[in-house]
């Protein structure tokens, strides 16, 4: 009898504690997917916006700090970890570039079934001047794939395309 007692609250309280997260899981998959959403909007939008001000605290809060981002351009240039990122820092800081504006069209953006991966996919216009002349991306296919690490959307991969016309 005793077996059969301790069998039942063993039973009863592992359906409790499924219920329980179950219910849990479809209250944050009601709520989390539309803010996640909204955040990682935010975290691709800094990721060019940053430019404006040269905010590069802004820029360093979305980039993955890891040896692992990639980053391709639509030129041959490749850009393999958060070192070599940090060594285009001269060039966005010179006084002789201007970031004039930037516009994001067309975005999705797909959240994994974990909730932890999300990737994006849009056009650019990114609107910038080198020394007074145009230096601008525009109609650019932009692609990436963002990880939420501690609680925060990073971008930990990006890539920058031009459709042939």
């Amino acid at each position: 009898m005793k077996t059969k007692c301790i069998t039942l609250k063993l039973f009863v309280s592992c359906l409790l504690f499924a219920v329980s997260a179950s219910c849990c899981r479809q209250k944050n998959e009601a709520r989390e997917p539309m803010e996640d959403l909204q955040l990682i909007e935010k975290t691709i939008n800094d990721c060019i916006g940053w430019a404006k001000t040269k905010d590069t605290s802004l820029l360093y809060s979305v980039i993955a700090d890891s040896e692992e981002y990639l980053e391709v351009h639509p030129t041959d240039n490749v850009v393999k970890g958060i070192s070599e990122f940090r060594q285009l820092e001269n060039f966005w800081l010179n006084p002789d570039f201007r970031a004039v504006r930037y516009e994001i069209r067309d975005l999705k953006i797909n959240l994994s079934q974990t909730g932890d991966v999300a990737w994006w996919y849009c056009i650019l216009d990114d609107i910038n001047e080198w020394k007074g002349e145009p230096a601008c991306w525009e109609n650019t296919r932009w692609t990436g794939v963002l990880e939420k690490r501690d609680g925060k959307w990073v971008i930990v991969q990006m890539h920058f395309s031009f459709a042939d016309k």
